[in-house]
């Protein structure tokens, strides 16, 4: 048992936060010499900018979480750690140097099946056969890795929706709906990323890049995975429900369009609010409320564990994603 979790998870958010924070100021100059974005098709910037601040994101969160989940035991996440790095190592040569996209995609199925079929055969979604679970696992991972890739174009986005879902996780793990390591391990990715806020907000002065973005990605997944193996398959849908729609939907769009999917555009909702007159600050902010509201939702499908209400509270949360999409794709009018 781990004495005092409230005060542990709190602990390692700062730890992570802190080393998270330190690290960025002494990497910053390597990486405006080495690692500069610059403007392009789908970039919100107009002048380079240094990325790569993933680097101590990830960093952070690895060793101030693996420190203090391994307290009970290291191999419920020794897959995880070794998929992570692997899947930031893929994101750094790609920011330096693009990796043409099949074998991107293919390196990235790789780290994240070591997470997805490395389980305990017993943590089961569905009735149907195992294999066929995990390949779709596969598939789940491999898109939620690379749509949270995609959603990382505007300051501070990926921090409005990080921190409200790691957040989550850790309030549900101090419930005891969460097994320790994944609460840990979101306890740290929380902190991490508020410690990588304040070089990320408008103007950013660094960006989290590939290597940030797609490790975090996965590590995100893995504990929404972990919260729909504990039954809350409606709560693990409803946290990231904002990013899965914005993302899916323009992805079909453009497929059905015969547009190159895989390349860079302006054409995700946040990314159209901007051109329609949103400033960032006001897109981040409500996407933030999104979040939290469907936050909200996810720990009312907790507490009331009913199928019936699962249903009905993922209709909610569709509406308010379908509200603020349909909000996003308009010009903004004076006085909204």
């Amino acid at each position: 048992m781990i004495a005092d979790p409230a005060a542990i998870a709190v602990a390692i958010a700062v730890l992570a936060a802190a080393m998270c924070a330190v690290l960025i100021v002494l990497l910053r100059p390597l990486l405006q010499r080495y690692a500069l974005a610059r403007p392009n098709a789908r970039s919100s910037h107009k002048i380079p900018t240094p990325q790569g601040a993933g680097i101590a994101v990830v960093g952070a969160t690895l060793v101030v979480g693996g420190a203090f989940a391994s307290v009970m035991g290291f191999a419920p996440i020794l897959m995880l750690f070794i998929a992570v790095p692997m899947l930031g190592l893929v994101g750094l040569v790609d920011d330096i140097r693009p990796i043409p996209v099949l074998p991107r995609f293919v390196l990235q199925g790789l780290a994240v099946g070591l997470v997805v079929f490395a389980a305990p055969d017993d943590l089961r979604l569905f009735p149907i056969p195992l294999l066929l679970e995990r390949t779709l696992l596969l598939i789940a991972g491999l898109w939620f890795v690379n749509l949270v890739n995609f959603m990382d174009g505007l300051d501070l986005m990926t921090v409005a929706e990080t921190v409200p879902i790691t957040a989550t996780l850790v309030m549900f793990g101090l419930s005891g709906e969460l097994p320790w390591p994944a609460t840990a391990i979101a306890a740290a990715l929380c902190g991490a990323m508020l410690g990588f806020a304040p070089f990320n907000r408008p103007v950013a002065k660094v960006f989290l890049g590939d290597v940030g973005s797609l490790p975090i990605g996965l590590l995100m997944g893995w504990g929404l995975l972990v919260l729909a193996w504990q039954g809350y398959i409606a709560a693990a849908l409803l946290l990231p429900l904002y990013y899965l729609f914005d993302a899916t939907f323009t992805l079909l769009r453009r497929m059905a369009r015969r547009e190159p999917f895989w390349a860079a555009h302006r054409t995700h909702f946040y990314q159209r609010a901007t051109d329609n007159g949103f400033a960032v600050t006001r897109v981040v902010g409500e996407v933030f409320a999104l979040n939290i509201a469907l936050a909200v939702l996810a720990s009312v499908s907790i507490v009331l564990r009913s199928t019936a209400a699962d249903g009905i509270l993922l209709v909610i949360g569709l509406g308010a994603v379908a509200y603020l999409l349909r909000r996003f794709s308009r010009p903004r009018s004076r006085g909204a």
